[in-house]
């Protein structure tokens, strides 16, 4: 066994230079005493968004982004639906590496945040206070894309149906406004279409079918209270290790 020692050595200083490193040093300011926040105004106020009002620990770390973040809940679809846009919808959680790379890539770049914010209504979901609605929209991603992880991305219809899913996507590399603007556009809803025509333009396609057949299981019914899907733990991996499985069958 000890010979084999400086082997797993080796292997992990593999896989720790393989991943993308964070900058050192990139400390959070602690966010203000609870008497502090109960001040601020109902958007943060200009240093903070809404999550600020958040317990999750997960959610407050994402409290100083640029991006208008909202937590799950009525009043982001509902101004989803007055303004007519998509909604952006980001699964994470704490202990996440790939959620705090794509995090400080993109949530904490001005220029993305204002592309976000113009075009989208931002909700941050901590799927470990949400395993809910985790497991909902896991199997959505993995029947749309194929494959599923954390962070995971999905921008929905203002009456919170899915139309576009994945899961780490690099500023760099692949463009992730062209992508979600370009399929906001197809299902109608930036500069939202006549209903008919995003129903005629939702029913299309296989993985429309998958989804609806997904979303309208009894056992997988998304409102803004619960999902009635379980956890949802150990069906995905992290995004840097994940891949391609088949989309599941509804109601599992």
């Amino acid at each position: 066994m000890q010979d084999l020692l400086p082997l797993f050595a080796f292997l992990f200083l593999l896989v720790a230079c393989a991943l993308p490193a964070l900058p050192q040093g990139r400390g959070r300011a602690p966010l203000p005493t609870p008497e502090e926040i109960s001040r601020l105004p109902p958007d943060g106020g200009p240093d903070f968004n809404r999550l600020v009002f958040e317990k999750s620990p997960y959610l407050q770390q994402h409290a100083r982004n640029p991006v208008d973040w909202y937590p799950w809940g009525d009043e982001a679809f509902e101004r989803a639906r007055a303004e007519e846009r998509p909604v952006f919808l980001s699964i994470g959680y704490s202990t996440c590496h790939w959620c705090h790379v794509m995090e400080h890539e993109s949530f904490e770049d001005a220029e993305v945040a204002a592309l976000l914010d113009q075009n989208f209504v931002c909700v941050k979901v901590d799927r470990e206070e949400r395993p809910d609605l985790d497991a909902v929209y896991m199997q959505v991603t993995q029947a749309m894309s194929g494959s599923g992880g954390w962070p995971m991305t999905v921008v929905l219809t203002p009456d919170r149906q899915p139309f576009f899913a994945g899961t780490y996507f690099p500023k760099s590399s692949r463009p992730l406004f062209s992508t979600t603007r370009s399929a906001a556009r197809a299902e109608g809803c930036a500069g939202v279409a006549a209903p008919e025509k995003k129903a005629r333009r939702a029913s299309r396609g296989a993985a429309s079918r998958t989804r609806r057949r997904i979303i309208g299981s009894s056992s997988l019914r998304v409102d803004g209270t619960s999902a009635g899907a379980g956890t949802g733990a150990g069906i995905c991996r992290c995004a840097g290790t994940r891949r391609s499985r088949a989309a599941p069958t509804a109601g599992t």
